[in-house]
């Protein structure tokens, strides 16, 4: 059969077996118990209640430390707990981030949060040694998105960084900047993330690519990437990426992070790179591979059981504007459309694919 053909029949195949009523209960119930019984055992990330906390430092001199050899810089992190006992404990604090640490993107960086054992371990955060906090860098509705994108990709697998939504007062200790309470988030370390699913982070020495990782998880994730209109990732350069390995003899499971490029979060300073040619972030373009008729047909049943749970990250958010909320979910409409349109999936993503296979864009300057 000529491979175009071939393709073809892979994806009616796939529609065939994935129409709306035909979902098998099995899959159906392996979907939603990947992310859900799991057992969780940290309640930094188990609690989703907003987490309270005055982080206070000189800012003025963390700020200014942003180039590739910045340090970190003494802080103190003071939280009142359920009981109203107000806990105290010193850490440090560094400027993290890519593209968000440039000063004309970013007015406040995010930030990784170095904890002592011997302050943390009767704290909340006694399980955690590093910690990275997404902050407001320009106001809080771009942190508040981007930490919903981090819910949407829980809902569909436990291989996914955990993130706790939080409200943080920054306290300059020298008086100089203005005492600020933003929305900020925490993510789960990749170390613990990888631990949690009884695996191990892949060194990012060990070059691989898509067709290197688990087919299966390979799929989920690009699938993922398209409905969220997010083109800011890369398997071999492990850009937004990292690679967990549960056995010496399994491929590689694909997670992803850092979704402030997506089309679903629309930062201003978000623009795709020219190399790919779309006009917008929020103009979806494919960037996976060909996948084998069966792995198709699960992944599109997938996000077809998970709809409604998916739907619901943004419906049951108190937090978001309403017109956000309302572009949103006409955003994940047109994902569907084309998820079980033969005609639409054939034109935007299996072609697609296909040419990705023979011609992959490289993006310069990915790291």
């Amino acid at each position: 059969m000529h491979r175009s053909g071939f393709y073809i029949l892979t994806v009616l195949l796939a529609f065939n077996l994935a129409l709306p009523g035909l979902v098998t209960a099995s899959e159906t119930i392996v979907a939603t118990n990947s992310s859900h019984t799991q057992k969780q055992n940290n309640p930094l990330f188990t609690d989703e209640s907003v987490l309270e906390f005055k982080l206070s430092m000189d800012y003025q001199e963390l700020l200014q430390d942003r180039d590739e050899d910045r340090q970190y810089h003494p802080a103190i992190l003071s939280y009142t707990d359920a009981s109203g006992l107000v806990t105290v404990m010193n850490l440090k604090a560094m400027v993290r981030g890519n593209r968000r640490r440039d000063a004309s993107v970013c007015a406040f960086p995010p930030l990784m949060l170095n904890f002592v054992r011997k302050t943390s371990q009767h704290t909340i955060f006694n399980k955690v040694n590093k910690v990275k906090l997404v902050t407001h860098c320009i106001n809080d509705d771009y942190v508040i998105r981007e930490f919903l994108v981090y819910k949407l990709y829980n809902v569909l697998t436990n291989y996914s960084f955990r993130v706790r939504l939080c409200r943080v007062t920054y306290q300059d200790l020298n008086g100089k900047r203005k005492t600020e309470q933003k929305y900020a988030f925490i993510i789960e370390d990749d170390d613990e993330m990888a631990k949690r699913n009884k695996g191990k982070i892949v060194p990012n020495k060990l070059i691989l690519n898509m067709k290197e990782t688990s087919e299966e998880e390979m799929a989920r994730v690009a699938f993922f990437q398209y409905m969220i209109g997010n083109t800011d990732w890369s398997v071999p350069y492990r850009h937004n990426i990292d690679l967990v390995s549960l056995d010496s003899t399994m491929a590689p499971i694909p997670v992803p992070f850092d979704f402030d490029y997506a089309g679903i979060v629309s930062t201003p300073y978000a623009l795709p790179p020219p190399e790919l040619q779309i006009a917008s972030v929020k103009q979806r373009l494919f960037r996976g591979y060909s996948y084998q008729a069966n792995t198709i047909r699960k992944t599109i049943n997938t996000f077809n059981a998970l709809r409604t749970a998916l739907y619901g990250v943004y419906t049951q958010c108190d937090l978001l504007d309403d017109n956000y909320r309302k572009r949103t979910l006409k955003y994940l409409d047109s994902f569907y459309d084309t998820l079980n349109s033969p005609k639409d999936f054939e034109k935007k993503i299996a072609k697609v694919a296909r040419k990705n296979e023979e011609n992959y864009v490289t993006v310069k300057g990915l790291k």
